[in-house]
């Protein structure tokens, strides 16, 4: 734990773990306080199953330590929100047990120079039609193949009974629409759902795909589903 005289100097802070087994930087966080070394009380204290956790878990078993790095200090609030983002952007999240993106990061995290220029110069999003907007940005891969991309938005969600007004399945990727599905059925994967379709007519593709959905949710949330006309 860090001295209370380091505590008051370090302010907010961007830390990260890794495995000294491989070396593996396996999950990035912000905090203030002794909040770097709360993920490995918790993971001894509590039975809660996580990849976090489990991958403390295994490196306590086997007689190591978690290394704890803080990568910058000094920071606000925000700043600290926003470096964090950019780290776990550049490490990759399929690569942390991170549950998700940084704060910012739809808005601001890492594109490609086209994506870039697609956000700032793409309409928003708009339609009269009844929408599922399915944001994969956890999922997306930018070497996906078009039957990837389809398995990553049509499956597994938490949603509600006005799953079954929808028309169109959205998929969306750091603040763009990408893809555009015609769901014809729902069935049920233990408590959450997925669904069958097939991709839009290229008249409807072109009417709702690169269009920019930046601002329609709450910066932060965490919910990766939003209802359009539903």
């Amino acid at each position: 734990m860090f001295p209370q005289s380091v505590i008051e100097q370090l302010d907010y802070y961007v830390y990260f773990l890794r495995d000294p087994t491989n070396k593996e930087v396996f999950y990035v966080g912000k905090g203030k306080g002794n909040r770097v070394f709360e993920h490995v009380a918790c993971a001894l204290a509590d039975v809660t199953e996580s990849d976090k956790l489990d991958r403390i878990r295994a490196i306590e078993k086997s007689n190591k330590s978690v290394e704890y790095f803080v990568l910058r200090h000094g920071l606000t609030e925000r700043a600290a929100f926003e470096v964090e983002a950019a780290v776990i952007d550049f490490v990759g999240i399929p690569n942390l047990s991170n549950l998700q993106s940084g704060h910012y990061s739809t808005d601001f995290g890492i594109k490609t120079t086209e994506e870039v220029i697609a956000m700032y110069s793409a309409p928003p999003f708009a339609t009269d039609e009844p929408v599922l907007l399915i944001n994969i940005n956890k999922l997306f891969d930018r070497e996906m193949t078009p039957i990837e991309i389809y398995d990553a938005t049509r499956k597994k969600w938490v949603v509600g009974p006005r799953r079954n007004k929808a028309k169109y399945a959205v998929a969306t990727y750091r603040g763009l629409t990408r893809e555009v599905y015609i769901i014809n059925e729902w069935y049920q994967i233990g408590d959450r759902w997925g669904f069958n379709g097939v991709r839009a007519d290229e008249a409807t593709r072109t009417s709702l795909r690169y269009k920019s959905v930046a601002g329609m949710s709450k910066r932060g949330a965490a919910n990766p589903i939003r209802y359009v006309n539903c």
